[in-house]
């Protein structure tokens, strides 16, 4: 045990930390095909990093990705992929006629922006159907056009500077409040 463990073992002896074993057992046995319940869809991004990263979230709270088709997507994709192995991805050739598809299927279409009529995150309940995220582009949000197609937006709220989160940490927090994991 390393000596920083050693002592914080020491100071807090009702800490325990789990073995990768342990938490590898309580976990699902194996990759899926497509879960297909709850799935991130940051369909205008703009930088590939947040994909990677995003792509990392998807697979800790059991959800699918849908993408753009841009060429520089997959590259984004494969390096952020710390996993190295498959990660549930959907390819969206048109984000606006895929969001009305999700829809017409019968699923919700949450989008993480800030408007008038937003749910805080707080308030924001996990997902009980068919769920997509759908997250903007880093400097312009959601796309104008595909307002329309939203059934909720959510806002998470911010004490900083900023206006905004980046998408990889937006998307990140919104999947695990719907993921019922917060």
């Amino acid at each position: 045990m390393s000596p920083r463990r050693a002592a914080s073992a020491a100071a807090s002896p009702s800490i325990r930390v789990r073995p990768r074993r342990e938490l590898r057992r309580d976990r699902r046995r194996r990759s899926h095909a497509c879960w297909d319940h709850l799935i991130a869809a940051p369909l205008w991004p703009l930088h590939g990093a947040n994909l990677g990263t995003l792509l990392r979230t998807c697979d800790a709270v059991g959800a699918c990705m849908a993408v753009p088709r841009f060429g520089w997507v997959t590259e984004a994709l494969r390096r952020g992929d710390t996993l190295r192995r498959p990660v549930c991805v959907h390819w969206v050739n048109d984000p606006l006629g895929w969001l009305e598809r999700q829809r017409d299927r019968g699923s919700q279409v949450i989008g993480v922006e800030l408007a008038d009529e937003a749910v805080r995150l707080g308030d924001l309940p996990a997902a009980r159907a068919r769920t997509v995220a759908v997250l903007g582009h880093e400097r312009d949000g959601i796309a104008p056009e595909a307002l329309d197609l939203l059934d909720l937006a959510v806002e998470i709220p911010m004490v900083g500077t900023g206006h905004s989160l980046n998408v990889a940490v937006a998307g990140s927090l919104v999947l695990y409040k719907l993921a019922g994991l917060l």
